[in-house]
């Protein structure tokens, strides 16, 4: 097998067909439209798959899920993750020790939570193999690019072998139920947002959670799907019939989501055999008592009751046939106002206070947040922040960390030393991407890094990590 190659028509499926069938230990790398991914091999087995676009956000997510099941995954453990490992946005890697640079950031950040027993080595086993699943569904959507086969520099830590011809199908059955919403949703990433009028009533949304429609604000399904612990086919399906009928408008993924391939009917994705497919799909309609409003993803895998991860748990959304469509009164059309809040009464969900000498930055994070329906309060006098704060009880702290008079440390430590605020988020806003400011933070009870200048997708992202 050739080393590298250049192809205008990707093949992936068979691509990775054919390196199941290989014995030797090898990195799959592929690029396309500024999207790289990775999938390591080993004796045929895949042993991690990652891609470029947030790989700790797609971590974050399945943490959050796997946290219902393991007490220990708690957000600060989860935060502290980040701050300790996650690349700043302009960087490569993280500095670390020489012998694990050629390891992504992501898998580093697993290894620690099992070194720090966090995680058992089955209970991480079973995270990655929910992580790789959801790389390799996008991967096989790529039509064009670059790959090339490189010898991984250093040996990882295997916590599962994943079989390439179980994964392969799960994928495909996911991607065919993608399948059913196109064109609507061409998408996991699109953000969904509520379109009402004023003869709209609570009984025109039957399907709607509250919780759904308290945090319909400009996340993107697969958010969504990780705050209410949701698959994401079955959150798609539960909103289906409303954007068909306009109540629901899609907004396009925000950079740089916007990158991965999008799934569109002519993608080029071979499909299972009849008799396999026939089998997957009886599965799912057995499986659809178990699929209510929430999914357990990780059912009971405590350290006792896990066994070593070769294949990939079968929980899948009930096929469509089987969904009955929602009634939706005729009144919702494509002319309704806009609510981004996507509630009735349109309530404010959470209050986000800015501290920032200037206007400039401040001016920028109301507008990305307020559009969204929260609540921001901005203060321009650092020396005044304290006593503002206390006003007004945030539910997250935005906090300059070079300010005139008073620094975004000293600042933070004050608000620490008072007991309300001894859980709210404080995130540092700051140019700064050293280690040394990383870890200062830490000590002075920062929760975590926004790094100017920042677009409104990395400020969401912020949000979606501390308050939901």
């Amino acid at each position: 097998m050739n080393n590298s190659g250049a192809f205008t028509k990707l093949r992936p499926l068979s691509l990775l067909r054919q390196l199941s069938n290989c014995s030797d230990s090898t990195c799959l790398q592929a690029l396309s439209n500024s999207v790289s991914w990775s999938i390591y091999f080993e004796q045929g087995k895949i042993t991690y798959a990652t891609h470029s676009v947030e790989p700790f956000d797609r971590l974050e997510r399945h943490l959050r899920r796997l946290s219902h099941q393991i007490p220990l995954l708690t957000n600060e453990v989860r935060v502290q993750l980040r701050l300790m490992f996650e690349p700043d946005s302009h960087s490569q890697l993280i500095e670390h020790d020489s012998n694990s640079r050629s390891h992504p950031p992501e898998y580093q950040a697993i290894s620690w939570l099992v070194s720090q027993q966090h995680l058992h080595s089955t209970q991480a086993g079973v995270l990655i193999q929910e992580l790789v699943k959801e790389v390799v569904e996008s991967f096989l959507l790529i039509k064009e690019g670059t790959y090339e086969l490189t010898e991984p520099l250093n040996k990882m830590k295997k916590f599962c072998r994943l079989d390439v011809e179980k994964l392969l199908e799960r994928c495909q059955v996911r991607l065919h139920n993608w399948q059913a919403f196109v064109p609507q949703i061409s998408s996991p990433y699109q953000r969904p947002y509520l379109l009402i009028n004023s003869k709209l009533e609570e009984k025109d949304l039957p399907n709607l959670q509250p919780d759904l429609t308290n945090w319909m604000k400009g996340f993107s399904l697969c958010h969504l799907a990780a705050i209410l612990n949701q698959d994401e086919i079955q959150l798609a399906r539960n909103l289906y019939p409303y954007i068909v009928k306009g109540g629901i408008i899609l907004h396009e993924p925000d950079p740089p989501f916007d990158k991965l391939p999008k799934i569109f009917e002519e993608r080029c994705l071979q499909r299972a055999t009849p008799t396999l497919f026939s089998k997957l799909i009886t599965e799912l309609v057995d499986t659809k008592e178990k699929l209510s409003s929430t999914v357990n993803f990780y059912p009971d895998i405590s350290e006792e009751n896990v066994a070593p991860v070769e294949r990939l748990p079968q929980i899948f959304a009930p096929p469509k046939e089987n969904f009955q469509e929602p009634t939706i009164s005729n009144n919702i059309n494509s002319a309704s106002q806009r609510v981004t809040a996507a509630t009735v009464t349109a309530q404010k969900v959470h209050k986000i206070v800015s501290v920032d000498d200037s206007p400039t930055i401040l001016k920028e994070i109301s507008y990305f947040l307020e559009d969204e329906n929260f609540s921001v309060v901005t203060i321009n006098d650092p020396l005044k922040a304290v006593l503002s704060i206390i006003r007004h009880k945030p539910d997250l702290i935005l906090l300059d960390l070079n300010m005139v008079g008073i620094d975004g440390y000293e600042l933070c430590r004050l608000i620490r030393n008072n007991s309300i605020f001894k859980n709210t988020p404080i995130i540092f806003v700051t140019g700064s991407k050293g280690i040394v400011d990383k870890v200062k933070a830490r000590l002075v009870g920062a929760s975590g890094y926004l790094t100017k200048p920042f677009t409104r997708a990395e400020l969401l992202k912020i949000v979606f990590m501390h308050l939901t």
